[in-house]
């Protein structure tokens, strides 16, 4: 799990094509620190584990599904990414709680200034639109951030001064895809109402359906 605060923004240093898979290679700082291998790291909101440690550099290796899913086929050498350790017990939770399963990546739709806000606006698939509420949270590229407008098919974020120099949001453009995880409590709410409990096979339910 992760709070969606961006700990530190880091460099594509290499980027390893495979089967249907990718091998990423990130140079990184503050990240680095009390992380061994195994450990679980956001990178653009993807939990992906850490598969090698060389001085400054953070590897991951990146399986189909996630990179389908996911932003990260578009990056490239050079390119600059949102990076967050797991939550622990003595980490303040001051975005919101996150999974780091991405749902879905999309483009942005329209960029504007509205005093010191930034506001941008993303197009969101038919089926995910049902999670989102107004005030709500949303995680965009690893970002906790708050509902600030919606529409049938969009959804609108503003960001701060400081938030646009933390994260990578503030240097992308209109038609760049981002990462988008929806909020998990959604989701739970959503599968116990639509939950239907099997009923067990019995005699009398045989009689009442006509089976005998």
């Amino acid at each position: 799990m992760f709070t969606g605060l961006v700990e530190e923004i880091g460099t594509i240093k290499e980027l390893k094509k495979g089967d249907k898979s990718l091998y990423v290679s990130i140079k990184c700082n503050k990240v680095l620190e009390k992380t061994i291998i195994g450990d679980s790291i956001a990178v653009n909101g993807t939990c992906l584990t850490v598969v090698n440690i060389a001085n400054d550099i953070l590897s991951f290796d990146v399986m189909y599904e996630t990179v389908n899913r996911t932003n990260l086929k578009r990056l490239k050498s050079g390119s600059k990414v949102n990076l967050e350790r797991s939550l622990t017990l003595q980490k303040p939770l001051g975005g919101h709680l996150v999974t780091g399963d991405v749902d879905f990546e999309t483009n942005i739709l329209a960029i504007s200034q509205i005093g010191i806000a930034k506001v941008y606006r993303f197009l969101i698939p038919n089926k995910y639109m049902k999670y989102v509420v107004e005030k709500g949270r949303v995680t965009i590229d690893g970002t906790s951030l708050t509902v600030s407008n919606f529409g049938k098919d969009f959804v609108e974020v503003s960001l701060i001064p400081h938030t646009q120099s933390e994260v990578t949001l503030d240097a992308k453009n209109i038609g760049d895809y981002v990462n988008f995880e929806m909020d998990l409590f959604g989701k739970y709410v959503e599968r116990i109402l639509n939950f239907k409990e099997e009923k067990a096979l019995t005699k009398e339910t045989l009689f009442t359906n006509g089976f005998i």
